[in-house]
């Protein structure tokens, strides 16, 4: 079934839409390190959830460096991978802000802006920092380009030209030898009321380095082609440079934290503040990780997001030691679909028009219904003499479909499956298999083996039909709804069982198409269309 939906619990005629969401992470941030650690969870079957507000600190610079294999590569197309990597494992990523979490006894309630909830059992916080630049006039168009604040990142990409370095913390003379190295044409401007350790810079001059002490810059001079040129200080004498590095100081994105008590600390340097966090990436908040450079400054592209590799598998661990000591295997997908069928009817209970179309001139057998939801086509095909088996992760699902069996007197056969699961519907298949499989909006997490699309592919008879129903994900990625509750991506689509079927011996593609939506499906507005594919299996 499809996401988008309206809460039933927490809307009335006059309220807001309200989705809420559930799994085992939520993680805050989509960069590197948040990115790294979904990864992590998602291979470890845990289901995760990433809020994303697309505000990387690496966001103005067009290359990143340092990090092995990827070195140059645009920091926009190394997320963009992540984002594929993350959802491979069926993980999601949520294009939105959080602005509170809070706990909910045992678990964790993040609040987006969007007006989505996200409830977690684990919460990673990788919102990393924000750089505070300089009030320095001109400054801030450079940033990330000309101007930088880390000789390992970039350092290399300005070696041999005109370097400044405007130091405006006593700390900022300690990267200085770096940039002595990577230039002979250094000057250091240490600002007026800097207090800076005098042998140290007795030590820079004695190797050739121009220190220049109590300095006061005015502006950053630019020329005509956009450049950077040259630094003017209060007193009206200018320096030339084509590249400056600064110490900006650090604060870290911890507002929607502030509720659970997380509390930023003073970090070593004094440039700012950090998350605190032990070897594992634990804070002090119970439940409660963070990564990346919220926890460490000095964290380039490359640490970031080995230290959310890190703390994936620790949150993984935690999880896992929990439901041992609990003795249960609770899902997140579960508990996702439980909720949304825990209050009014979600659906119309009508059947979709385009699977009636696509089945009713087929010969009445066995029908499996895979991600039946509350029934509609499931007691649709009952009414029309099909044996049919609805198959959902959902109990509450499940127990939907058997009421309103009873009350039609219709039988129909409810099996609590996931279709990600090994050979989940093989008491059909040891029957020879389903003549008809229908799944209409199924909602199955996406696998790098693809096991569900196979899973449904080998439930079908020899001689039997397929007939799969799915959003048109060409109006899902349309920029106005950027914002949705649910990553499609993160989710099979009928592109992913036309590929396969091409790809199986004995197998037709009868219909292949993209059609208006059936009048009285419930969807979001924007669901305008369907993909509708019908295949038939050789006998």
């Amino acid at each position: 079934m499809s996401h988008h939906h309206t809460d039933p619990a927490t809307s009335g005629a006059s309220a807001a839409p309200t989705v809420i969401r559930h799994c085992d992470v939520a993680v805050i941030g989509g960069s590197a390190a948040g990115l790294a650690t979904a990864l992590q969870l998602g291979r470890q079957r845990r289901s995760v959830i990433v809020v994303d507000s697309g505000e990387p600190r690496n966001a103005p610079a067009a290359h990143m460096h340092s990090f092995l294999g990827r070195d140059g590569t645009d920091p926009a197309e190394l997320l963009a991978a992540g984002r594929v990597d993350v959802r491979r494992y069926g993980g999601e990523v949520l294009s939105g802000r959080a602005v509170r979490v809070a706990r909910d006894g045992e678990l964790f309630v993040v609040e987006l802006a969007e007006g989505t909830s996200v409830v977690a059992r684990r919460i990673v916080v990788a919102t990393g920092l924000v750089d505070e630049l300089p009030e320095v006039e001109g400054l801030a168009d450079h940033w990330g380009r000309a101007v930088i604040h880390c000789p390992f990142c970039h350092g290399y990409e300005v070696r041999d030209q005109r370097l400044v370095q405007l130091i405006t913390h006593p700390m900022g003379l300690h990267v200085t030898p770096l940039l002595r190295q990577l230039s002979a044409r250094l000057t250091v401007l240490v600002a007026d009321g800097v207090e800076v350790d005098e042998s140290g810079v007795a030590t820079l001059v004695s190797a050739g380095v121009d220190v220049r002490l109590a300095t006061t810059t005015h502006r950053v001079l630019t020329g005509a082609d956009g450049r950077l040129t040259g630094i003017e200080l209060i007193d009206g004498s200018t320096i030339g440079a084509d590249a400056i590095l600064i110490n900006p100081r650090f604060a870290p994105r911890a507002e929607p934290f502030t509720g659970l008590g997380l509390r930023p600390s003073p970090h070593s340097t004094g440039m700012g503040e950090v998350i605190e966090v032990d070897a594992m990436g634990a804070t002090a908040i119970d439940g409660v990780y963070a990564v990346g450079s919220i926890t460490d400054p000095s964290h380039q592209v490359l640490p970031a997001a080995a230290h959310g590799s890190r703390v994936g598998g620790a949150v993984a661990m935690s999880l896992a030691a929990e439901d041992v000591r609990t003795a249960a295997r609770p899902s997140g997908p579960v508990a996702d679909w439980d909720h949304r069928y825990s209050g009014d009817p979600v659906w119309s209970g009508n059947p979709n028009g385009s699977l009636v179309a696509e089945v009713t001139d087929l010969p009445v057998g066995r029908a499996l219904d895979v991600g039946a939801g509350e029934g509609g086509d499931a007691i649709w095909l009952a009414e029309q003499g099909w044996e049919v088996t609805a198959s959902d992760i959902s109990p509450r699902a499940l127990d939907r479909i058997r009421g309103e069996a009873e009350r039609r007197d219709l039988t129909v056969t409810c099996e609590l499956a996931d279709a990600n699961a090994w050979e989940p519907f093989a008491q059909g298949s040891a029957q020879g298999g389903f003549d008809l499989v229908s799944a209409a909006y199924a909602s199955i997490p996406r696998t790098p083996d693809l096991r569900g699309v196979h899973n449904v592919l080998d439930a079908v008879a020899p001689g039997g039909s397929l007939v799969i129903l799915g959003h048109d994900l060409e109006a899902m990625r349309d920029p106005q709804h950027v914002h949705r509750p649910f990553d499609p991506d993160a989710y099979l689509n009928i592109d992913d069982f036309v590929t396969a079927i091409k790809a199986t011996a004995g197998w037709t593609i009868e219909v292949d198409d993209k059609r208006p939506r059936p009048p009285g499906s419930a969807s979001a507005a924007h669901h305008a269309d369907d993909r509708v594919l019908r295949a038939r299996r050789a006998s």
